[in-house]
């Protein structure tokens, strides 16, 4: 686990909206039918204290990657808003704007897309670091230096290009060029989900070491459990554009509230050949955000639907302390039937032997 979060919240996010419209088709334009709307975010609310680190897990499709771009303002929401450090971030503008993409930071999943293949280690280090002001003259040949050390990089990889390096390293190249700014705050977009398992150990070990070292806050972007148990101190479970739960780390993991996360669960690979399942532990597919169901999102794949669920959206309320959850299910209904979750140490002889 990393480590304990410093109190008082860095980041508010409150009923956040992100909906796209789709391009029509030749057909629909003859026939002359209004563009479709993609729901991919759909009222999105949580807090981020300086030093957390927020885990967001969830299918794919399920609008964990178009919150990041909106938090780091790649995407302006459709509604909502952005606090950050007690600032409306979408209202920033100039000098306050390029600030706060200083201090919140994103690392992609796939470093060779976001880094210019055309440019050096040093050169896209040295970009970053004098477009802000942050050194000058010797000073940002040292930095460059200072930050290849603490992605555990050799000197010499200054002068290679992206192309010349295996797929961890780039990661940590794509991690140098974020901390190159000297941010508060990183946002991890599926940052090891390309990498091998034990590659995957590395880099995470890494960047707990760096959240310690630079008391860094991150947002973790996961689908992988075992990771985001590891790693996050509270978690996020998105479904359909929504957070559906919220709460403390070993909480969710061993009394889930929402039939979601439930699912989930019982959908993480098991280490002992003798608890495996063949039981699928969610029906269906998951719904268009094209088409978002009526009432609860979750009620066509829930084992547990009422009636209530099909007409009425539940709110995210509370369900112990810092836990909430989007059901109308009573409280501790899902307890007896939680799978329990597999103990620390299998899990991080899986991922390489994480300490």
């Amino acid at each position: 686990m990393s480590v304990a979060p410093i109190s008082g919240a860095i980041m508010q996010v409150d009923g956040l909206r992100m909906h796209f419209k789709r391009p029509r088709s030749v057909m629909e334009r003859l026939s002359g039918q209004p563009a479709r709307i993609v729901h991919a975010l759909n009222g999105v609310s949580f807090t981020v204290a300086r030093g957390e680190t927020l885990g967001i897990v969830g299918e794919s499709g399920c609008g964990k990657s178009t919150l990041a771009r909106c938090l780091v303002r790649l995407n302006t929401p459709t509604a909502g808003t952005i606090g950050y450090d007690g600032k409306d971030v979408l209202t920033l503008a100039g000098a306050a704007r390029r600030d706060y993409h200083r201090r919140v930071q994103m690392v992609f999943q796939d470093p060779y897309g976001s880094l210019n293949p055309r440019m050096t280690v040093r050169q896209a280090l040295t970009e970053a670091i004098q477009f802000h002001g942050l050194r000058t003259g010797g000073a940002v040949a040292e930095r460059v230096n200072e930050l290849l050390g603490l992605v555990r990089l050799p000197m010499d990889a200054a002068d290679r290009y992206p192309h010349e390096f295996s797929g961890g390293q780039r990661q940590r190249v794509g991690i140098a060029r974020a901390l190159a700014v000297e941010p508060d705050c990183l946002i991890a977009d599926e940052l090891v989900s390309a990498l091998d398992v034990s590659v995957q150990a590395q880099i995470i070990n890494l960047l707990l070491e760096l959240q310690q070292r630079l008391h860094l806050t991150i947002l973790f972007i996961a689908h992988d459990l075992r990771l985001i148990r590891h790693i996050s101190h509270r978690v996020a479970v998105m479904y359909l554009g929504a957070i559906v739960e919220l709460a403390e780390t070993e909480t969710l993991f061993s009394a889930p509230a929402h039939p979601y996360a439930e699912a989930l669960l019982k959908a993480a690979p098991e280490l002992d050949p003798a608890r495996r399942s063949v039981i699928d532990a969610v029906r269906g597919e998951l719904p268009s955000p094209l088409a978002l169901p009526a009432g609860c999102p979750f009620h066509p794949r829930c084992r547990y639907v009422m009636d209530r669920c099909k007409v009425e959206r539940p709110l995210l309320e509370g369900r112990g302390p810092h836990h909430l959850a989007a059901c109308h299910l009573p409280p501790d209904t899902l307890r007896p039937a939680a799978v329990q979750p597999q103990s620390e140490e299998p899990v991080r002889a899986r991922i390489g032997g994480m300490p």
